[in-house]
């Protein structure tokens, strides 16, 4: 049988009354947590194993599993979906995916152009969920024989070559966004180290032995930075309402944000397919790529709807890459897709590479399942936007309340701990300085995500080469990636002093 002839048993699969109720479920669910902050796609999945298991208590064990996964997926790349709107409408990240859509999403709404911006990215959104899905269909098996071949050298320089994209990040100057980068890079050090076991920074405090939870720091930084900046300035902006202008983009918009849809979708989809990368790795190389690619890179952070469209994109099509490596080779490539392996096992459903030959019905059935609940999000989404632009125009008497509730909320239901409400309150007030002093917030946020990842994969490779750092260099596509780091920074630096005016740099 072909893959084609597979797929029309999974849509036959899929199109069951009871798996299309299980698909909506699920989607609707992943909107709702996408919006939330601090629950995330990881939490929202966790949460509903249960309450699946429960749904799906009479079944045939095969069509269970089938049942479960289906919803289950329908929550991650929904949460994908919901992310955006908090991000473009209260500059409040739903999950750390969508920390990039903030930097132009939220300054169009801003300029009244939140229906714009929702609808690009519902529609950008919806396009890499195809663009995934299909990729799923075709490259599974050659891409996850290449992921393969990607060892801990391989990871380390490839995150290394993200953090020197931070200057495409940059704010007025290229030092303060290195500033930026190494002060995330340090606090990701706080915590228990994962080797040794030594604490470092923690100051014998033991809620800090954990570490700070990266959605605190995000939310304190962005949501909370501008609820300060809101009430210190109010005199400059006393009622002044955003008017939402159209909700459907113009079709300058759509002609802008075709090229980036199409080049986050493929970008996000090939770094889903690596193991440990992620969407949020995902969203910000797509930013980066996009601004490096602009005939006027100094919008970006100015409300570009590149800025939108790109990262939107790429962290939907990531999720549908990291479904390659966990179905295919049974290697979960992220928190998420690891609650999702425990799903399967739980069902007797083993993934790897027998899962195809072994239980085709649930391999296909959720692949075609996914179709169907892109669609469904589309269709969710798109006369939503309307009634979510209007959240707006709300005057900031009452929106700031709404924007604390939610931040509070968020960060409380991750940790349950009062130090995080306390950690929270000082990095708003922290996003607010370092915003008004032009220092950019989004290289930190990168340092704190890429740091534990960077350390890791450096403590493994050394680890195999018996603390012989050559190992970076004398793998191909590692010493390929470090090179790649090394003319991003020699550059532009390079052409500078040649007397070339390189535009490097926009607000963050």
């Amino acid at each position: 049988m072909g893959v084609m002839d597979f797929l029309m048993q999974g849509f036959q699969t899929a199109l069951q009354p009871h798996n299309i109720f299980f698909a909506f479920i699920g989607v609707l669910i992943g909107t709702a947590v996408g919006v939330l902050p601090g629950i995330g796609p990881m939490s929202g999945v966790a949460l509903l194993i249960p309450v699946t298991a429960t749904f799906t208590s009479g079944m045939d064990p095969s069509a269970a599993a089938t049942s479960s996964i289906i919803l289950l997926a329908g929550v991650y790349y929904g949460a994908m979906y919901g992310g955006s709107t908090t991000s473009i409408l209260l500059n409040t990240p739903g999950e750390s995916s969508s920390v990039v859509t903030t930097l132009d999403g939220y300054q169009m709404a801003k300029q009244g152009r939140a229906g714009a911006a929702l609808s690009i990215a519902a529609i950008g959104s919806f396009f890499a969920g195809i663009v995934s899905i299909i990729g799923l269909v075709l490259l599974a098996e050659p891409l996850s024989e290449m992921a393969l071949k990607f060892g801990p050298a391989e990871y380390f320089s490839l995150m290394l070559l993200g953090l020197a994209a931070v200057s495409g990040l940059a704010g007025g100057s290229i030092t303060k966004a290195w500033m930026m980068t190494v002060t995330g890079l340090l606090i990701a050090t706080i915590g228990i180290d994962a080797v040794s076991g030594v604490a470092r920074f923690t100051y014998d405090i033991p809620v800090l032995f954990g570490g700070l939870e990266f959605l605190t720091v995000a939310v304190g930084l962005f949501a909370l930075g501008e609820v300060f900046k809101t009430v210190l300035h109010k005199e400059e902006d006393a009622d002044k309402v955003a008017k939402v202008g159209r909700v459907l983009p113009t079709r300058a918009d759509l002609k802008e944000s075709a090229g980036p849809i199409a080049r986050g979708s493929l970008l996000g989809f090939f770094i889903g397919v690596l193991p440990g990368a992620g969407a949020t790795l995902a969203s910000f190389f797509s930013y980066i790529a996009e601004k490096k690619v602009s005939k006027n890179p100094e919008k970006f952070g100015k409300g570009a709807i590149a800025g939108v469209a790109a990262p939107e994109s790429a962290n939907n099509a990531a999720s549908g890459g990291a479904m390659i490596p966990l179905l295919t080779l049974g290697i979960p490539g992220s928190g998420t897709t690891a609650i999702l392996m425990g799903a399967l096992i739980m069902y007797n459903v083993q993934p790897g590479p027998l899962l195809f030959s072994d239980h085709p019905d649930v391999a296909w059935g959720l692949i075609a399942s996914m179709f169907i609940g892109n669609l469904m999000l589309l269709i969710l989404n798109m006369p939503l936007v309307k009634v979510f632009a209007k959240i707006i125009e709300t005057p900031a008497k009452y929106l700031l309340p709404i924007i604390i509730a939610i931040s509070v909320f968020g960060v409380y239901a991750v940790q349950v701990t009062t130090f995080d409400l306390f950690l929270l309150i000082g990095f708003g007030l922290a996003g607010y300085l370092l915003a008004q002093h032009d220092y950019p917030i989004a290289p930190l946020v990168l340092g704190l995500v890429l740091g534990p990842m960077i350390e890791n994969n450096m403590r493994r490779a050394l680890t195999t080469s018996n603390g012989d750092f050559m190992v970076f260099v004398q793998q191909p596509i590692s010493a390929f990636f470090l090179v790649c780091a090394v003319l991003w920074i020699l550059v532009p630096f390079v052409l500078r002093l040649k007397g070339k005016n390189v535009v490097v740099n926009v607000e963050g």
